[in-house]
């Protein structure tokens, strides 16, 4: 296993061949989008990931370089049910097998279950890990329980209440009488 504090840029094809274990610790403020997403309230929580490299056979039995990445981290976000700060817990574990071009990507990613990346010798695991956090935050991010009471109607109590409009057929009725 090699511990870095940030992760590096890869040779994907020589990184599989040789199975490296990377793993790595760090603070959120190493990531532009992920401070922005968090209103920069995140800058020292630690983000945790490990991405492991290897040689698979893909689905004609070829040789293909696989990378299995894992992360863990907590960011905040606003509840969308009473507008509190809520700290959401980020953990997943991905595999991405790649390929070597786009047009191949673009044409097997139907038929595939593990998501496809392009070949690169200077792949950026940085930019990845920031991708799929960015990914796996909840559309709308909200309490279990919200801290505070939280307002369920969306009207006004008087909004049934008669409003009293005048007839029109009695303004009528008073230019007649004036006759």
């Amino acid at each position: 296993m090699i511990e870095h504090t940030h992760p590096p840029h890869l040779d994907v094809k020589h990184a599989a061949q040789a199975s490296l274990h990377l793993e790595g610790r760090e603070t959120l403020s190493n990531y532009e989008r992920l401070m922005t997403e968090s209103k920069g309230l995140a800058a020292e929580n630690p983000l945790h990931w490990t991405a492991l490299t290897e040689l698979r056979p893909d689905a004609a039995g070829e040789s293909a370089a696989w990378l299995r990445l894992t992360v863990a981290t907590t960011l905040p976000q606003t509840c969308q049910r009473c507008l509190e700060p809520v700290d959401i817990a980020v953990q997943f574990e991905r595999e991405f097998r790649f390929v070597e071009s786009e047009a191949v990507a673009e044409a097997q990613d139907d038929d595939c279950e593990e998501d496809l990346l392009v070949t690169n010798r200077e792949f950026d695991l940085a930019a990845l890990i920031e991708d799929e956090v960015l990914l796996a935050l909840p559309l709308v991010p909200r309490h279990d329980t919200c801290p505070v009471n939280v307002k369920m109607v969306a009207v006004d109590e008087d909004f049934d209440a008669p409003v009293e409009k005048p007839n029109p057929f009695a303004v009528l009725a008073q230019l007649k009488a004036k006759d």
